[in-house]
């Protein structure tokens, strides 16, 4: 029986079955700085962690970005929040990876930086963008805390078989700033204003076709982490020889005989020919513009051409609510060039965009040139900021004006104290631009982190096709 990627892992980990229900067995686990729950649920159970070995905890959403340490953090509930992941990690003999630990980061990040986050494998964290490690071809999906609780007593989890989609896309888009300008987030977003916020929804996509395989992984990493705005359960690409060289000598890694075994193993991780999906979609990578949201759901967006809609062509009642919902709380006018938006400041990082690839696209942009309106660069992680900065990205940012910032969620999730100020227009390469997301009031605009850099230099939506890059 010809069976797809998701197939293959799910039936590789399935241990029971029960009621329309899999019990799966979870090969990582991650942990963040969010809500004890999960530790209160072993408490109450008086048990330990199962596989510790299997589990490692990062803090990403409430430190500081400003450098300054733990103990000066004014706010009690963040410093308590990163307290506490540290306290239960050395309890249960869980690795920590915590402020001042050269691998500390967004979980997003560090989790396939570290090859923790390995073909073939399922993984589970308290986040819902966990679905970011499926370019490497992982099963990766978020949980809530008590099923992390439940991860933790037994490395298994009961859930319902996810159906499959598979979104195919050819032609010749390009990682990053190519001759086109196209990169990972602008097919992203694309896909998602294709299917719809639900478009997705209890569903596993499987991406593939020549432009898919023409990404870089960190560009698989960031179509993958999208996938939940889409409704997707998990985003996933077969892994390839472009996987295997990401992955051959990072630190958790299989080495050796192993490395080898495990190779031939994944080399087996694509979808047979034959194999059925739920749900098929096509898209052409040659029509696909640099793209920015313009409301309030990332499904609200429109090639950088295009002018702000109308809610009077909205194609039924209920989207004509939801485009009016969005100007006005975005404060925008139908009919309004895109590129005629004037923005406040642009924030560069997240666990979408915040890799080194990612700031190499944005420094390539900015170089020699001044920033327009305030701008903020926040790697993914200690590895990535160090790397960047052994490269001379930093320089380039400090020079055009950027503040450059130590690593975390920061300013995409607002938890830590860095948000957008009330009123403010954000160009973002976030994965969000919920009503208040990036703080209350605060008005985003999520977009590649190249177009990012181009609307930092006019200060308005800008098509970063129109700057000729080192001009």
């Amino acid at each position: 029986m010809a069976l797809t990627l998701f197939e293959k892992i799910w039936q590789a980990h399935l241990v029971a079955e029960e009621d329309g229900l899999g019990l799966l067995y979870i090969d990582r686990h991650f942990l963040q700085d969010g809500p004890r729950r999960k530790f209160e649920v072993l408490e109450e159970q008086g048990v330990g962690v199962r596989r510790p070995d299997r589990t490692f905890a990062t803090v990403d959403h409430y430190p500081p970005t400003d450098g300054s340490p733990v103990e000066a953090m004014t706010h009690a509930d963040r410093r308590r929040a990163i307290e506490d992941i540290g306290r239960d990690a050395a309890r249960h003999g869980i690795p920590l990876y915590g402020l001042g630990d050269p691998r500390q980061g967004i979980v997003h990040v560090i989790g396939p930086e570290q090859g923790i986050s390995l073909p073939g494998t399922t993984i589970v964290c308290n986040d819902s963008h966990t679905s970011t490690h499926g370019g490497v071809g992982a099963f990766a999906f978020g949980i809530g805390s008590t099923e992390c609780g439940h991860v933790l007593a037994t490395q298994t989890l009961w859930m319902r078989k996810p159906g499959t989609m598979r979104v195919t896309i050819e032609g010749t888009a390009a990682d990053g700033i190519g001759a086109d300008g196209i990169g990972a987030k602008d097919m992203a977003l694309a896909v998602i204003a294709r299917l719809g916020t639900a478009g997705a929804a209890g569903m596993v996509i499987e991406y593939a076709g020549s432009a898919v395989r023409a990404l870089s992984v960190e560009g698989r990493l960031t179509l993958c982490n999208m996938s939940i705005e889409a409704g997707a359960r998990s985003g996933m690409v077969a892994p390839d020889e472009a996987t295997f060289a990401y992955l051959a000598g990072r630190a958790h890694a299989p080495t050796g005989a192993a490395w080898d075994a495990a190779v031939a193993r994944w080399r087996t991780l694509a979808s047979d020919d034959g194999a059925v999906f739920d749900r098929e979609v096509r898209l052409d990578a040659r029509s696909i513009e640099p793209v920015v949201t313009w409301g309030i759901s990332p499904d609200q967006s429109l090639p950088i051409g295009g002018r702000v809609p109308d809610p009077a062509t909205a194609p039924d009642a209920g989207r004509q609510a939801a485009w009016q919902r969005a100007l006005d709380y975005m404060g925008l006018v139908p009919g309004t060039p895109l590129t005629g938006i004037a923005i406040d400041r642009v924030f560069i990082g997240s666990c979408t965009n915040g890799r080194i690839e990612d700031l190499r696209s944005a420094a390539r942009i900015v170089a020699g040139r001044t920033i327009a309106v305030p701008g903020w660069v926040v790697p993914g992680s200690a590895q990535v900021k160090a790397q960047a900065e052994a490269e001379g990205l930093d320089a380039v940012f400090r020079q055009s004006g950027f503040d450059w910032r130590a690593p975390g969620c920061s300013m995409c999730v607002a938890q830590n104290g860095d948000v957008v100020p009330p009123g403010e227009r954000c160009a973002s390469t976030t994965n969000r631009n919920f009503i208040g997301r990036q703080g209350p009031g605060s008005r985003t605009h999520l977009m590649s982190p190249a177009m990012a850099a181009a609307a930092a230099l006019t200060g308005r939506l800008t098509d970063v096709r129109t700057l000729a890059v080192g001009a």
